[in-house]
């Protein structure tokens, strides 16, 4: 049985984000860039997706709640994921960048194309894309989980994937 003081120790070092966010850093996760479309396109940068259901196919993506991509995604009813190839760390480093132009600007110097079902911004050269429609939302902390229910997917290569370990992007 653990003690008191066992139990306070564990839930001091829980409290400190940088040793928490350390720790969660030990599992290696995908990097991918979710996007909205139209009139005022948005893309970020994200390691939190999963899928989650084959029937109905889902996908999630979970969203810091004081990000831009949040209340884009709130008023939103579609986004896209693309998963990024291990050469892509250029472009994950760009659109986690709060300081890049916002709105259309931001995908100029990307090369991308139009999903085609949505049209949503897809990052060309990407391992996969998946077009997705807001199924669900859920309160995580300081996060939103969007649960997505994909409309289009499609696989585009076999090169290996850019990967978030660490805190370090790696192939």
């Amino acid at each position: 049985m653990a003690s008191s003081d066992d139990e306070a120790a564990r839930t001091a070092v829980l409290d400190d984000r940088r040793h928490l966010r350390r720790a969660f850093g030990a599992f290696a996760t995908g990097v991918t860039v979710v996007t909205i479309g139209g009139g005022n396109p948005h893309g970020m940068t994200a390691n939190s997706f999963t899928t989650v259901s084959l029937d109905p196919p889902l996908a999630l993506v979970c969203v810091d709640r004081l990000a831009v991509m949040h209340a884009r995604l709130e008023v939103s009813s579609v986004f896209g994921i693309s998963v990024l190839a291990a050469g892509h760390e250029k472009v994950a480093r760009y659109f986690a960048d709060g300081n890049r132009p916002t709105g259309p600007a931001q995908f100029t110097d990307v090369d991308w194309e139009p999903g085609q079902r949505t049209g949503v911004p897809m990052i060309s050269g990407a391992l996969a894309w998946f077009e997705c429609e807001v199924w669900r939302q859920y309160h995580g902390g300081d996060h939103t989980i969007f649960v997505g229910r994909v409309l289009t997917a499609e696989r585009n290569g076999d090169d290996a994937g850019l990967l978030f370990h660490y805190g370090e992007l790696r192939s």
